[in-house]
């Protein structure tokens, strides 16, 4: 059974709905992430939960409990906000104690519980600093502890990494990951970022206008978009549009202007129907007439455009079929203009909606 369930939820605001219909279940102990592009509804899906909106119709279960019509000030969940918000005059320890003090705990249970929380974000020694004598990520790190201090339900984050740099983003996600883990804390997170979800993340939400195109485990959703959306949105940005499809066990024979195509039945591969491929420039191999020979998942086309990646050149190729994408570490760059053969290996051309 799920610890939280959200059933046929709908919220809008000034009678435009921003989520309807919605379902999600969250799992005991694991971190789910809501991740999708601006206006997607995973705020207000987060704040939902939280308490800060509350929904028009459907219900909000939490352990079998219903959380629906529940203030936000009776709800034992931890927040972290995307600004820190920190009480710049406090210094860590009373930031961290704050909470408990709300709840009118004692000063030696406090105490106790703000030394260990401390502890656990690597923030031991740092008590009477104040705010503005820390970095950012020690800043973030305070706000977990003082999410983490009240011992949460749940425990909710607001792209709570959006505010720092790229190599600090990185260090931080880790350590994230290693206090929910080690403290097995039912967690909610949200972000724009892909990577910063997948590396973190026991099951991603791909969200989009307000519904869950898919939620899955993060390798599944990189491997096995299950619809067009999804696919783009993580990095699969060439696409066939295939006539005819020929299921033969697991392998199904695809068929676009006389081109034949051949793709690999895979366990999280999309409905039994779909008949648009996708592929990744990383998955397309490019050469010459020469090295690629003609037949069964090839097209031949020339370059349009060739761009230095550092690594690699990416291509854009036109083809009978329209343009494609592809990468190739080499020493030389095609020309453009030059005739190249694509061939799309069966294994990575996946199916979808």
């Amino acid at each position: 059974m799920a610890l939280l369930s959200l059933e046929k939820v709908s919220v809008a605001y000034e009678n435009q709905y921003i989520l309807q219909n919605f379902d999600l279940s969250v799992e005991k102990g694991q971190l789910i992430s809501l991740l999708g592009p601006s206006g997607c509804g995973k705020t207000t899906t987060l704040r939902l939960i939280a308490g800060f909106l509350e929904a028009k119709e459907g219900k909000f279960l939490l352990n079998g409990k219903d959380y629906t019509r529940i203030p936000v000030n009776k709800r034992n969940f931890g927040f972290v906000f995307q600004n820190y918000a920190l009480f710049p005059h406090l210094s860590v320890y009373d930031n961290v104690a704050f909470g408990l003090r709300l709840r009118k705990v004692k000063e030696p249970e406090i105490r106790q519980r703000v030394t260990k929380v401390l502890d656990a974000v690597s923030l031991a020694g740092f008590e009477q600093r104040f705010p503005k004598a820390l970095s950012g990520g020690q800043r973030q790190r305070v706000a977990i502890a003082r999410a983490l201090v009240i011992e949460p339900d749940l425990l909710l984050f607001d792209e709570p990494l959006s505010n720092l740099d790229a190599n600090l983003r990185v260090s931080m996600r880790v350590e994230i990951r290693r206090i929910q883990q080690e403290l097995g804390i039912t967690t909610i997170y949200v972000s724009h970022d892909q990577e910063e979800c997948f590396s973190i993340s026991d099951r991603v939400a791909i969200m989009n206008k307000g519904i869950i195109e898919q939620l899955d485990r993060p390798a599944a959703i990189f491997k096995y978009p299950k619809t067009e959306f999804v696919a783009r949105f993580i990095g699969f940005n060439n696409f066939i549009d295939f006539e005819q499809r020929s299921d033969s066990g697991d392998e199904i024979e695809l068929k676009a202007k006389d081109r034949i195509f051949r793709a690999v039945r895979h366990p999280g591969m999309s409905g039994a129907n779909g008949r648009k491929g996708a592929i990744r420039p990383d998955d397309i191999v490019v050469g010459t007439p020469e090295e690629i020979e003609a037949g069964v998942g090839c097209l031949t086309g020339r370059v349009k455009v060739s761009t230095f990646l550092g690594r690699s050149y990416q291509y854009v190729v036109e083809t009978e079929l329209g343009s494609f994408t592809a990468n190739k570490e080499m020493e030389s760059p095609f020309l453009s203009g030059q005739e190249v053969r694509l061939f799309f290996p069966r294994e990575k051309l996946v199916l979808v909606e």
